[in-house]
């Protein structure tokens, strides 16, 4: 079947259904990458707790990154099948649109409906705060359709880490604070530095996993630019800067004695990076995938757990 005549077919509003509708968008959304998008709050609201955060806008705040990360989850599930980087040949878990179970325009439609969702509980944060929040809406909503959507999707050009790690890095973890006690304050800021690099890593060890089949299929991520070997270098990289982070914001007296708190999570990050550089397999790598996703949501915990000792 041609590219066009491809297309064509799985725009359809109707494809074959041989599981449940519900299974089928819960596939879609990627339910286990979703604490990339509750970490990052998490850390941003306990960084805005000595400022006196508001319990209201915290769950507005998680409202938004789940849409807008859901979003992004269902826009990505259309776009790369169309685009041909999700084949049968693809090394990681079962897709929506590339298994059958739902259309390409069904998907894209939750993904619009999604980011309508973040834009509709954003609007309060609009009320309270103005344009600056307008602005980083938007931006972030439009980014997450243009990660593999658009003239020139993010990811296919080596930048998916740069996304990542300034919006479920920065702009998440700030932006939650900011909402919270209307500024920017230095913990929030230097906090997301961590979690932005954990959220970074998630994607590199994904984007090694299918290293072969996104560079067959033209998706030039940075693994694909820059070879396994040193895919597996960044991704240390990014382990060792958000080990490190806790004496950083200790040293810099922005947390206090409990700094030391997601050093818990040490082990750990010690055994993901072992296996960084020994996995080789697709089992494998999906399963320091999942584990790198926990270690995320442990370590924002505790680091969190740390600005309220």
């Amino acid at each position: 079947m041609t590219g066009v005549a491809r297309a064509g077919a799985v725009m359809g509003d109707h494809a074959p259904s041989p599981a449940p509708p519900w299974r089928a968008w819960l596939l879609a959304a990627r339910i286990p990458t979703l604490t990339a998008a509750v970490t990052p709050v998490v850390v941003g609201t306990a960084a805005a707790r000595p400022g006196g955060g508001h319990v209201l806008q915290a769950v507005a705040a998680l409202a938004v990154a789940v849409c807008i990360q859901v979003g992004t989850n269902f826009s990505n599930d259309a776009f790369d099948y169309l685009r041909g980087a999700d084949t049968p040949d693809r090394r990681g878990p079962a897709r929506a649109t590339q298994g059958g179970l739902l259309s390409a325009r069904q998907v894209l439609r939750g993904a619009y409906l999604c980011f309508a969702l973040a834009a509709l509980a954003g609007t309060y944060f609009v009320v309270l705060y103005g344009w600056p929040v307008l602005v980083a809406g938007l931006l972030a909503i439009a980014s997450g359709l243009a990660y593999t959507g658009g003239p020139w999707p993010i990811a296919y050009h080596g930048l998916g880490e740069v996304f990542v790690f300034a919006f479920f890095g920065v702009m998440a973890v700030a932006g939650s604070a900011y909402v919270q006690v209307g500024r920017l304050t230095p913990l929030a800021v230097a906090a997301s530095v961590p979690v932005g690099l954990l959220a970074t890593a998630i994607l590199i060890l994904n984007n090694l996993r299918d290293i072969e089949t996104d560079g067959a299929a033209g998706k030039r991520t940075l693994p694909v630019r820059i070879g396994a070997p040193a895919t597996r270098g960044l991704y240390l990289v990014c382990l060792l800067g958000a080990g490190a982070a806790p004496a950083v914001l200790h040293g810099a007296g922005l947390v206090g004695r409990g700094f030391w708190l997601p050093w818990l999570a040490l082990p750990p990050m010690f055994a993901l990076a072992r296996a960084a550089l020994r996995s080789r397999d697709a089992p494998a790598l999906n399963r320091a995938l999942a584990q790198t996703a926990r270690l995320h949501l442990v370590f924002g915990s505790l680091l969190a757990a740390s600005f309220l000792w």
